[in-house]
C-alpha cells in the first residue's frame, strides 16, 4: 500500500510559478536602521512568494517590496526562511493585501484543473 506523502495535497491558495523577476525590498532593522537592497524573485503566486537574500530578516516582519519590471508597491510580511544552496536566505514572503496584484499576473486556484482539448478518435494520414 503506498504511503502519501504528509505535503501531497496542495495548501497555497494560488498556484506557484517559478520566476526570476528584479525586486527592491526595503525595511528596517531590529535595531531601527533602515536599507534597501535589490534581489530577484525564486518563485511566485497571486498571495507572494519566495526570494534570495543576504539581508537579515524575521519572521512576521513587515517590508515594502518594488516590482522592478512594472514599478508596483507592496507591503508584505515576511513568512519563513530557509537557508539556500548559495549561503543565501531564501525568504517567503505574503502579500498583506493579496488584491495586489503585484505580479500582473493571473493565478488560477490551486484546485482548478486545466481545461481538456478534445482528441480526435481517429487519426487521418495522409499519403
Amino acid at each position: 500500500m503506498p504511503i502519501l506523502h504528509f505535503r501531497s495535497v496542495e495548501r497555497r491558495r494560488t498556484a506557484r510559478v517559478a520566476l526570476s523577476m528584479g525586486l527592491l525590498v526595503s525595511c528596517q532593522t531590529e535595531t531601527g536602521e533602515k536599507f534597501s537592497v535589490r534581489t530577484r524573485s525564486l518563485s511566485v503566486s497571486g498571495h507572494g512568494g519566495m526570494m534570495a537574500l543576504d539581508a537579515a530578516m524575521v519572521a512576521g516582519q513587515t517590508f515594502q517590496l518594488i516590482n522592478e519590471n512594472n514599478q508596483r508597491k507592496a507591503e508584505c510580511k515576511v513568512v519563513s526562511l530557509r537557508r539556500g544552496r548559495d549561503g543565501k536566505t531564501n525568504v517567503a514572503f505574503e502579500f498583506v493585501d493579496p488584491q495586489a496584484n503585484f505580479w500582473n499576473m493571473f493565478f488560477p486556484a490551486v484546485e482548478v484543473k486545466p481545461p481538456r482539448r478534445a482528441v480526435p478518435s481517429r487519426i487521418s494520414v495522409c499519403d
